[in-house]
């Protein structure tokens, strides 16, 4: 990815996500052994998060290299993923776990990468920025959701796009790896999807594409890994501006609004808040040299329940897929979403019958107030809603969906004339309500994001971050904070830029028997603070 200007926002970010089954930490500290420096060296600890490890079972398990390459151009990695023997009959495991292990030394701007196993997009990534003496890092994910996918041998397709230079010379060596893990006697089978279709590939966006799902489709889910990038405007299309405010970044007359959409034969099924991803080298790539941003390293693809058009879908023709990012200005670039598509069908019956009985949509509300003078304003709001609901025939009986969800966004983004001072708040929110034949699943999602940026007349720029992603659905809810204060000189050598940081993350995890609680803190890279625990409290 191309650096913008020092000042500007740029994603930056990571965190490993994972899920968690029945875990409680005792609490602990750990603080580094190594002194804390008056600023940075050339070395700093390896990147770390706060996040919760998966949870794995007690059984058999088995380990498959996936892809092995040292990225230094956009060389793509090609190759075959084969099925491993003595976890158990291929495609029903309890779990599979991948793991990405990657080191990088010298210079580096961070770079987006993705894995395609079959041609389904299986994982996103971002890396690191590295010190000069180089850095290790890795991260999980739990993939058990393409397991039919893996059950029978693939191609392999990985790329992080990469730029090896005299002036840039880290090259990412990395390794991924799968671990399938036998089945657990007396627990059900994961709720797998049976199929898993893929729109597009690598860093595409999904346009036109022409989906036949299986006459017998129960439920249909998509998965967008939506994410703005490339080093322009876009990724940092939370801080673009309408065309009216003078600024480096102006988007369209919609500013910094931007909304995910899937559309289905050219009307739009299902909708979703993008999340502000912010890379490793965004802001200030001091902000991230150990805590990266939350989802990052794992990038977390958007879904969109089109279960009540399973009806329109299970006809046995071809439909066009559509994903478009509502906002972004008319020929530009910058956002890449790549989609799967995940099925799960009717054991019974061959063939489904129904149809969609009630559709609710309208344009995005948005309303974009400018102020401008010595500290020029943009205040933006929006939101979006979509209701629909339909009907399949089964065969354990007509099965009723129904999917409503909400979205909204307010940004605020003040600055001055020079944009030595930049300074820009986010929130948004995106609440979804499930019903099926009268049960309901709601999900509520809250991303934040709070910026602000100065350079001082030293040509010192700071920077005070903070990134939060909050989620409920039913009794679980997660809550991951990252906060940061980064200076450092601008347009000098490396070694004397002077730089210093604070960063910290919290992640609790609360749900039904579980309780996870973990904070980590950093100074001038150094981890000063790794502590577990949870508060009676917090388990109410």
């Amino acid at each position: 990815m191309r650096r913008p200007l020092p000042h500007l926002p740029r994603r930056a970010a990571a965190l490993l996500t994972a899920a968690l089954a029945s875990l409680a930490l005792a609490a602990g500290t750990a603080t580094a052994d190594t002194p804390v420096p008056a600023e940075f060296g050339t070395d700093y600890h390896d990147p770390v998060t706060a996040a919760p490890p998966i949870s794995t079972p007690h059984t058999t398990s088995c380990h498959v290299t996936v892809a092995e390459a040292k990225f230094k151009d956009f060389t793509p990695y090609t190759g075959t993923y084969t099925p491993p023997t003595g976890c158990g009959t291929p495609g029903r495991w309890s779990k599979v776990v991948l793991r990405m292990d990657g080191n990088v030394k010298g210079r580096q701007f961070d770079r987006l990468g993705y894995l395609d196993i079959g041609g389904v997009q299986v994982f996103r990534t971002s890396t690191p920025e590295p010190s000069q003496d180089g850095i290790d890092w890795s991260v999980q994910k739990d993939v058990t959701e393409y397991e039919k996918t893996l059950s029978s041998a693939q191609p392999v397709d990985m790329l992080i796009g990469n730029v090896v230079d005299g002036t840039y010379t880290g090259v990412l060596d990395v390794k991924v790896t799968l671990t399938f893990y036998a089945p657990e006697r007396h627990r059900p089978a994961p709720d797998a999807p049976d199929r898993v279709i893929p729109l597009s590939a690598g860093d595409s966006v999904t346009t036109g594409a022409s989906l036949t799902t299986p006459r017998n489709s129960e439920r249909i889910l998509a998965e967008v890994y939506a994410t703005g990038s490339g080093g322009g405007c876009e990724e940092f299309w939370y801080t673009a501006t309408t065309p009216s405010a003078s600024y480096s970044c102006q988007g369209g007359d919609d500013g910094p609004y931007r909304e995910v959409q899937v559309s289905v034969d050219g009307k739009v099924a299902g909708i979703a808040s993008p999340y502000p991803n912010v890379w490793t080298g965004g802001w200030s790539p001091y902000l991230w040299s150990v805590i990266p941003s939350p989802t990052a390293f794992d990038v977390r693809p958007l879904t969109f329940d089109l279960t009540p058009f399973a009806g329109l879908l299970d006809d046995g023709r071809a439909h066009t897929v559509d994903v478009s990012v509502v906002g972004v200005p008319a020929g530009q670039t910058g956002w890449s979403a790549p989609t799967n598509v995940l099925v799960w069908q009717d054991a019974h019956r061959s063939v489904l019958t129904g149809g969609v009985t009630s559709y609710r949509k309208t344009a995005p509300a948005l309303s974009n107030d400018f102020t401008d003078g010595s500290l020029r304003h943009l205040a933006t709001s929006g939101g979006d809603h979509l209701k629909v609901s339909g009907y399949l025939n089964t065969s354990h009986g007509r099965v009723t969906t129904t999917v409503d969800r909400t979205l909204s966004t307010a940004v605020d983004h003040r600055w001055t004339p020079d944009e030595n001072t930049d300074d820009v708040t986010g929130t948004w929110t995106d609440r979804q309500v499930v019903a099926t034949n009268g049960r309901t699943a709601r999900t509520d999602r809250e991303y934040t994001l709070d910026g602000q940026s100065t350079i001082d007349s030293a040509n010192r720029l700071r920077v005070v971050m903070s990134v939060g992603d909050h989620a409920r659905s039913g009794a679980t809810r997660t809550d991951d904070t990252y906060r940061g204060d980064a200076t450092f000189t601008l347009g000098v050598a490396r070694e004397d830029r002077h730089a210093v940081a604070t960063t910290s993350e919290r992640y609790r995890l609360r749900a039904p028997g579980t309780c996870y609680d973990h904070t980590l803190a950093t100074e001038q890279g150094v981890l000063t603070k790794d502590v577990h625990g949870c508060r009676v409290a917090e388990q109410q």
